[in-house]
């Protein structure tokens, strides 16, 4: 009778749908976009799941203020850990609904456009509905500036050149599918970067279905907006990995990336010394260290950026940066002239000697310098 007394536990069934927002620094954001949230999505069974990199503003603590309040609401904050794609990863798979739709937390995705990207994958019409801001109806005022609009439809026409199907708007932050589908795909993603849409679109085994719904991009109110040129480097970068199919690993590609960059830094410094009148060793050598200079703040800030150094400790990663990258020039001199004396192929010695240093350089840099 006692037992029979007790009462018994409130189980109450879970959300159908996730919307899994990465964030960082959006604390203003929070609270506006759940409010819109419950808006848009009246009438459904929907959780937002925030996935924060440890924002110094306090954008978790934002959300588990509202999240002790409204159940809807869940704070995933990551330490130690960086980037969109691999917050969203863990957003999705953290989640047990059948439908994982992904936006971005600075507002500029309308939300009001969640129910038909809800609707066509229930319906089974597609494997992954986008909001797409390059079909009819679409709006991209929402960027910033011209340059955010050069960046943007430049890796649209790079992503276009490699997809499996036919896609107006690859660079996308705002779309649904099933989440059964994400997990499935989810082993062969690279995780790495800001443009999961493409990476998840490459990595897929099987095609998939896609269809896109017109959908505007605001522009943003609070917050600064992630996307630069070092993003666009990433995206490349990922591009490339899945072109490779993976034999390369995504962080040597980036590695390679930034030293070609280095290659102009050196040759541009150099010809403006000599035509400020240095004579060619010391022009050699002004441009040698820029380059080495440049190379490791672009690897401190896209190849490494998830192991950033910061402080007294970049320095020291810089003073042992220009240290490895000299080893790795001695040992690209040396593999080179050994080649060259051997075949007398002076450009198969020139790429081998430029092979070992980049390997040289890239071992040590992953162990020592930006190591785990």
């Amino acid at each position: 009778m006692a037992a029979a007394a007790e009462k018994a536990p409130d189980v109450r069934a879970g959300p159908d749908i996730s919307i899994i927002v990465p964030c960082y620094n959006e604390v203003g954001n929070v609270g506006p976009l759940v409010a819109a949230l419950a808006r848009a999505l009246d009438g459904r069974r929907w959780e937002a799941i925030f996935v924060d990199d440890n924002s110094p503003d306090g954008t978790t603590a934002a959300v588990h203020a509202i999240a002790r309040t409204d159940s809807r609401v869940r704070g995933l904050c990551r330490i130690g850990r960086r980037g969109l794609s691999s917050a969203v990863i863990e957003g999705a798979l953290s989640s047990s609904a059948q439908i994982v739709a992904v936006m971005d937390g600075d507002m500029q995705h309308d939300e009001s456009r969640l129910g038909a990207l809800i609707d066509a994958v229930q319906s089974g019409a597609c494997d992954i509905a986008v909001g797409s801001r390059h079909v009819e109806g679409g709006d991209n005022s929402g960027l910033a500036n011209a340059w955010r609009h050069t960046l943007s439809d430049g890796g649209i026409k790079l992503a276009q050149m490699l997809l499996p199907v036919r896609l107006g708007d690859p660079m996308s932050g705002f779309f649904a599918l099933r989440q059964d589908t994400f997990a499935r795909i989810a082993p062969h993603l690279s995780g790495t970067g800001f443009k999961i849409l493409v990476d998840l679109l490459l990595s897929s085994p099987q095609p998939l279905q896609v269809q896109e719904i017109a959908c505007g991009f605001r522009a943003r109110v609070a917050g600064e907006s992630k996307l630069d040129a070092l993003v666009m480097l990433q995206f490349v970068a990922l591009l490339l990995d899945k072109l490779c199919r993976g034999w390369l690993p995504l962080r040597f590609v980036a590695f390679a990336l930034v030293g070609v960059v280095g290659i102009g830094t050196n040759l541009l410094v150099m010809q403006c010394a000599r035509a400020l009148g240095a004579d060619f060793p010391l022009a050699q050598g002004i441009g040698t260290v820029v380059a080495m200079i440049v190379n490791f703040q672009l690897d401190n800030n896209f190849t490494y950026r998830d192991r950033r150094l910061r402080g007294v400790r970049c320095v020291w990663g810089l003073l042992l940066f220009m240290v490895v990258c000299s080893v790795g020039a001695l040992a690209n001199v040396g593999v080179a002239d050994m080649v060259y004396n051997q075949s007398r192929a002076f450009n198969e010695a020139s790429v081998a000697g430029a092979l070992i240093a980049v390997v040289w350089n890239y071992a040590m840099s992953s162990t020592i310098i930006w190591r785990p």
